[in-house]
């Protein structure tokens, strides 16, 4: 069951039986109306093996060799560098990127060159450019062998092996502005010593977990990434990930069957550099938080908690979303169900972990579950692709995927004690860092979710602002908050005037940047802390500040931060001898709610191209005035733009 569940990627929704013609009719079958993103996207939302990643792949490259826009899906490039046979990865790690909305670019470089590919200013690898670099080696590809009983070799062989990755990770930032995604290693099964592997210096059990531990701190911080491969081998069992018979014909790394798993775990990451991890999850309550149908088995007839299969398999599943919970996942509810009956459970039954308090938006009623998941995504002003939806019902499952394809809906198995590992196995919540502002998030919302219900129910919404007792926060770039601004810029969608994405390592530069502007914004109100919740980059030429990245959280929606923002760039523009500030408004499938945003402020268009794409221009000393109703606070620190 656990390996079939990770080699056939059992969570997601069986392929359509005309899975290969579908594939084979791309790009000619898709009419102008229809994004061909968005069709590739849905075929690879699919349990695919790797005959069909190798058909999508296909498919991908004869829609952009013909010239076809791949909107909506976002652009990455990605390198990879390896000591073993890597160009059977690029067909699927392009095919599984689309699941994640993404359109992976690979650049393959030749075998076993990883270090000259690294350090070489004019190799493949440079000249390409690429987003991130896949660093895919293994143990056989590092100075990691000591001998048995030898401690010092040990630590030796460990600090070479480490080494020898850092001159690779420093020979790409050196030429390039890569994230690297550095693999672990995935120790062989086989095994001279037995247990005592463990323990015993010099053994590759032992070397392998001291390598594994030395380079997860090495890349702890950032700006770099891990690609825990030695956690997926050991998942699926380390006979089966390792194949001596691949490896010696063809220097494959992996047995075969794993393939689209790699691929997936590997996209995952790229995806959620873009910012497109899950941020919610919406929980069905029957026979999914516990066992049986509230409305007809009454409190007393549901099954939940110790001493029962059942009621322990349900009650773990209540475990795990309070887990997620804890690290900032949003939690929400809908059922089809009365709401007071629904609630019962929660407040009466004494085996329940989760309580009404710890859900952001609570939908029990008898609308149909896509609607309610809407409903929830507009309460909470989050996007329909950062949500997730958990249900025991085929039919409902099959519904929400079929009205909103950009929710996920992991498939889930008869046995519930099967449905957290499922849920887990879906990876929607892939994170690649982890700050205080992420712990938090689930109150952010559920505090924003009471303040729209406010609000909806305030007759004056200046007075009810008014009665926030708004705190705004002005900073420039900073060190402590570099890792914060390149999450918001990679995540932000709705309200992001450009889009552009920024690695830590440029968001540095723009810090360092004599010529550019950065601005950190934060808010609190009564009902708590909001964190960093804005970013604004200006890039200078003469006596013009060009905004680059003006960004806000949807949490904070007509409550005038943009005013405040605008009159705080004002202020500094006039500081720094700014006469003229021009804005840009690039469209995407996601932005359209911000593209009268300089109409509103009182910019003045300049220019209106051909994809919607406009240009706007504020002359600092005529620019208008605004009264906001929040208490304005500036901290101190350097930033270039101001010397």
């Amino acid at each position: 069951m656990t390996n079939a569940l990770y080699r056939d990627l059992a969570w997601l929704p069986p392929k359509p039986e005309d899975f290969g013609a579908r594939c084979k009719a791309l790009p000619s079958s898709v009419d102008a109306s229809t994004d061909i993103g968005t069709v590739l996207r849905a075929l690879a939302n699919h349990a695919l093996d790797g005959n069909d990643l190798e058909r999508l792949a296909k498919a991908l490259q004869r829609t952009r060799a013909q010239g076809h826009t791949l909107a909506p899906l976002t652009p990455f490039r990605l390198a990879i560098l390896s000591n073993a046979t890597a160009n059977f990865l690029a067909p699927a790690l392009a095919a599984s990127a689309l699941r994640h909305g993404i359109a992976l670019e690979i650049i393959e470089t030749d075998y076993g060159q990883v270090l000259q590919e690294a350090l070489s200013a004019d190799s493949q690898l440079h000249r390409a450019q690429p987003d991130a670099v896949l660093i895919a080696i293994d143990h056989r590809g590092l100075p990691l062998k000591a001998p048995a009983g030898d401690a010092e070799a040990a630590q030796a062989a460990v600090a070479a092996s480490l080494a020898q990755i850092d001159a690779i990770r420093a020979g790409i930032h050196a030429h390039g502005k890569a994230v690297c995604i550095v693999q672990t290693l995935a120790r062989p099964p086989e095994s001279l010593f037995g247990s005592l592997a463990l323990a015993l210096p010099g053994t590759l059990r032992q070397l392998t977990d001291a390598y594994n531990r030395g380079l997860a701190d090495a890349v702890a911080g950032g700006p770099d990434l891990l690609f825990d491969v030695a956690a997926l081998a050991e998942t699926v069992g380390l006979a089966a990930w390792h194949d001596p018979t691949l490896w010696n014909m063809a220097k494959l790394p992996f047995a075969a069957d794993f393939l689209p798993l790699y691929a997936e775990h590997a996209s995952r990451i790229v995806a959620a550099l873009r910012g497109k991890s899950r941020r919610c999850l919406i929980l069905d309550l029957d026979n999914t938080l516990w066992g049986g149908v509230i409305g007809d088995d009454d409190l007393e007839g549901i099954v939940i908690g110790q001493g029962d299969p059942t009621g322990e398999a349900h009650l773990s599943v209540q475990q795990t979303a309070l887990a997620l919970r804890e690290r900032g996942i949003v939690l929400a509810v809908s059922s089809k169900n009365t709401d007071e009956v629904a609630r019962q459970p929660f407040r009466r039954h004494p085996e329940m972990l989760l309580k009404e308090e710890h859900f952001a938006v609570f939908q029990a009623n008898w609308n149909d579950k896509a609607t309610n998941i809407k409903a929830i995504a507009e309460e909470l002003s989050l996007g329909l692709d950062a949500m997730v939806f958990l249900d025991d019902n085929p039919v409902e499952r099959g519904l929400v995927r079929q009205l909103l394809p950009q929710v996920a809906v992991p498939e889930l198995p008869p046995d519930p004690a099967h449905y957290v590992r499922t849920l887990l196995a879906g990876g929607y919540f892939e994170a690649v860092a982890y700050l205080p502002e992420d712990r938090q998030r689930a109150d952010f919302y559920q505090d924003n979710a009471r303040r729209v219900a406010l609000m909806q129910q305030a007759g004056d919404v200046d007075a009810y602002l008014a009665s926030l007792d708004m705190h705004i926060t002005f900073a420039p770039f900073d060190d402590i908050g570099r890792s914060r601004i390149t999450q918001l810029i990679n995540k932000s969608n709705q309200f992001n005037l450009t889009t552009r994405r920024y690695t830590e390592a440029e968001v540095l530069e723009v810090q360092r940047d004599p010529h550019c502007f950065g601005l950190q914004i934060r808010l609190s109100d009564t009902f708590g802390d909001n964190g960093m919740i804005s970013v604004l980059i200006c890039r200078r030429s003469d006596n013009t500040w060009d905004i680059d990245t003006w960004l806000m959280s949807c949490r904070v929606l007509n409550r005038k931060v943009e005013q405040a923002v605008l009159m705080e760039l004002l202020e500094q523009a006039r500081a720094a001898g700014i006469a003229r500030i021009v804005g840009r408004y690039l469209p995407t499938e996601r932005n359209a709610l911000v593209q009268d945003h300089y109409s509103k402020l009182g910019f003045a268009l300049l220019e209106t191209q051909a994809d919607g794409a406009t240009r706007w221009e504020l002359d600092v000393a005529a620019a208008p005035q605004y009264q906001v109703p929040m208490t304005v606070h500036r901290t101190s620190g350097h930033n270039p733009a101001e010397a």
